[in-house]
């Protein structure tokens, strides 16, 4: 693979999309302007038209798990076999929590997918390289998690996201193939930017709220609930929430997932070997 030129692929690339969202808004304004053109007296109604426009397309990109902005995978597909789920960390490699989340993966024989920042990943190399050589995957998470990334323009989202691909690919030899917004939050312009980058965006079925909850019962509770195949199940293993003892409730949550996991004999896999 090169990683020099051009952006690392992982293998054909996907069909360009535009989001049908997108072309609605489009022909939306192109109404709203020959209302505007055709009766300029009504102006403030043509107005709130293009302002609800750019209110529902916001309210769309604060949903992390809607579709409306484009393909997003929230759950896997339905299988004939064991019934699967997959565990998914973000915003590391961490050399405090990923070691953990790696030995507690490694006891139970589960694979995850690690959503990881380009950033943190040139700064924690062996941990990139451990987490692929004990059978998980890496996938996009941005370059920097920039909290502005849903504001950003095409040109900026690309960068953004290929030099995420170029620093995983740099790191552990493959590009992802999956792409996870920081926060879950975008924009319309995401969607054609990841299929020219041959990403599909992935996101969750349910998460514990890791990042801000310092409960680790409470943590546990929202990501066990009703578990069941085809589940995507977000944590993180970077921007950990500490408990009232100051450790992270990654330490006390994920032992516990993985023991449920087993009891209800699911099969923990990356997206990868469930989504192809």
């Amino acid at each position: 693979m090169d990683v020099g030129t051009g952006s690392p692929r992982a293998g054909a690339a996907l069909p360009r999309r535009r989001p049908r969202a997108l072309d609605a808004s489009l022909a939306w304004h192109a109404l709203m302007g020959a209302g505007c053109l055709l009766a300029p007296q009504a102006w403030p109604w043509w107005l709130g038209g293009v302002a609800a426009n750019h209110a529902l397309l916001t309210t769309a990109g604060l949903l992390p798990r809607s579709s409306l902005l484009g393909p997003n995978i929230t759950r896997l597909p339905p299988t004939d076999g064991a019934g699967r789920i997959a565990l998914t960390f973000d915003d590391g490699p961490n050399p405090e929590l990923t070691p953990f989340v790696l030995e507690q993966l490694a006891a139970c024989g589960a694979r995850a997918s690690f959503f990881c920042i380009g950033e943190r990943l040139q700064a924690h190399p062996q941990l990139a390289r451990r987490i692929v050589e004990q059978g998980h995957t890496i996938e996009n998470h941005t370059q920097r998690h920039r909290h502005t990334f849903a504001f950003l323009g095409s040109g900026a989202l690309r960068r953004e996201i290929d030099a995420a691909q170029r620093s995983i690919a740099a790191a552990v030899g493959e590009a992802p193939r999956f792409f996870r917004a920081p926060a879950g939050l975008r924009n319309p312009l995401l969607e054609p930017v990841l299929a020219s980058l041959n990403l599909r965006l992935a996101a969750w079925t349910r998460r514990g709220f890791d990042t801000v909850e310092g409960r680790p019962d409470t943590v546990y509770r929202k990501l066990a609930r009703n578990l069941a195949a085809g589940d995507i199940l977000l944590l993180h293993d970077g921007h950990c929430a500490r408990d009232a003892h100051g450790r992270p409730v990654l330490f006390e949550v994920l032992p516990r997932l993985l023991a449920r996991i087993d009891e209800l004999r699911l099969q923990a896999v990356t997206l990868r070997e469930a989504i192809r």
